[in-house]
């Protein structure tokens, strides 16, 4: 994180812009509409932007040259004189005594950035791009303007006149924040958007007397994280991400889509890697049902999707017969979002008219797979976390009749900007994996779609130097 996003209350504040002309109008109105007092400096007349402005008598007009002398007394400064040598003087006779400083356009020589704001108070949001691409924070505004209703701000003076009677019936941080994310996913907040806000006050009131101050049995959000590319997460997924007490994730979820969960969620790692079980699933299982008995809203954050060789079923079995509710939310799984990126259809009517999934982790050495039943005609394979039995499984295949002519691709962290193909045939895949160094996570593709890979082949991903965490994919059986 770059800046540090922060709200500022300027109500009965002075500000100093200096500056007369229409971008620092601009500057002036934002500084008024916050509750402003404004002293601008500019030693010529003012442009015909400011004329609204003066009709609200918050603004003073020193027509004279900036001095140090102007800074007394001011909270917040903005030099938007559109003179490089002028605003250079302002900001550091601002920076030498420490006040925030913006100087318009300059964001080297700013000690603050202006975001661009969408407005819906008392619900503020601010989006910024730290100066490298306004017009790009400008493109994203509008998005969230169309997002975000205006009437979310009644919204929030809604719940701004519940806040103390809520606090009274619920003493604990944890009690008020589940009665509040309950009462504004329920219809309340439709009804105030509707206009019916008499109708929302009676339903809050309602809720709020037949709440109770007991901790219920929670709830468990058996969620699936997709690929590695936070870009395919569901919108369902999102939500229940933002709503979870507690998060308990494991090593195959990305760091950037661990960080869109809620910021103050506790979070517990039971990481496993391949022969190093260091938390065993069945205490895993435990840990879910008690956290949900405490009345936790748990994430159960799994990478690629949840029923498929994710162990979700046995989770969930575990949660009903302990009597825990529980929610799934299935996600892109990682042969159908691996194989997209690296342009391999698993299905193609020239090529396969079936799609086998299975896992090809070791076993003593050996791989326990129906070979028979992978190595028929007219289908396409993909192998979960098979890139230590690369080897062994291409001999397999090819004693069981798979021609050693059939292309096959191993993909490393699929759908992210790390992503690695590498394409081949049974007898030369090991080879090229081994030579191009690919490490864990990977997918592997068998069959006659792979040869498709160079045509069709669209995501040509730049890895960036310093990303190093691993792409989440789905996990096997033995994880």
């Amino acid at each position: 994180m770059d800046y540090l996003p922060i709200f500022l209350d300027l109500r009965g504040k002075t500000a100093l812009v200096v500056g007369g002309g229409d971008v620092a109008a601009r500057k002036a109105t934002l500084l008024i509409n916050a509750g402003a007092w404004v002293n601008v400096v500019a030693p010529g007349p003012l442009a015909e932007s400011y004329d609204n402005l003066r009709k609200t008598d918050r603004i003073i007009h020193r027509q004279e040259a900036f001095r140090p002398e102007h800074l007394d007394g001011v909270e917040v400064v903005f030099a938007a004189s559109e003179d490089d040598a002028l605003d250079q003087q302002v900001y550091e006779a601002a920076s030498a005594r420490h006040l925030p400083v913006n100087v318009v356009d300059k964001p080297k020589s700013c000690s603050f950035i202006m975001p661009s704001i969408i407005d819906r108070s008392p619900v503020v949001v601010a989006v910024s791009s730290g100066g490298e691409a306004p017009v790009l924070s400008r493109l994203l505004r509008a998005r969230l303007e169309t997002l975000i209703p205006a009437a979310y701000g009644r919204l929030a003076a809604l719940a701004g006149r519940f806040k103390g009677p809520v606090r009274k019936h619920f003493p604990t941080t944890e009690g008020r924040r589940k009665f509040w994310e309950n009462a504004l996913l329920s219809p309340v907040a439709e009804m105030v958007f509707s206009g019916r806000e008499q109708e929302a006050e009676y339903t809050l009131n309602k809720m709020l007397e037949d709440s109770s101050t007991a901790v219920g049995v929670g709830e468990v959000y058996l969620v699936g994280a997709g690929p590695g590319n936070p870009d395919l997460l569901t919108f369902r997924a999102l939500r229940l991400m933002q709503q979870a007490d507690v998060v308990v994730y494991d090593r195959l979820v990305s760091p950037p889509i661990l960080d869109m969960c809620r910021r103050d969620a506790d979070r517990l790692y039971v990481g496993k890697e391949r022969d190093n079980h260091a938390v065993p699933q069945d205490e895993i299982n435990m840990v879910l049902v008690r956290l949900a008995r405490e009345g936790k809203r748990v994430l159960r954050l799994k990478g690629g999707d949840p029923f498929i060789f994710g162990r979700g079923g046995e989770e969930i079995e575990t949660l009903r017969e302990h009597g825990v509710p529980f929610q799934v939310v299935p996600a892109v799984t990682a042969a159908a979002g691996v194989a997209s990126y690296a342009g391999i259809p698993l299905t193609h009517r020239d090529h396969a008219q079936a799609l086998v999934l299975v896992t090809g982790h070791l076993k003593d050495g050996t791989m326990d797979l129906d070979w028979d039943m992978l190595c028929r005609p007219k289908q396409t394979i993909v192998i979960y976390m098979g890139l230590k039995g690369l080897v062994t499984l291409c001999d397999e295949m090819k004693k069981h009749g798979m021609p050693g002519s059939t292309p096959a691709a191993i993909v490393q962290q699929g759908t992210t900007i790390n992503q690695k193909t590498v394409t081949g045939t049974l007898d030369t895949l090991p080879a090229l994996a081994a030579s191009a160094e690919l490490k864990p996570p990977t997918l592997i593709i068998v069959g006659s779609v792979v040869s498709l890979h160079e045509k069709l082949n669209w995501f040509h991903p730049e890895p960036a130097k310093d990303d190093h965490w691993h792409t989440p994919l789905d996990r096997p059986a033995s994880m």
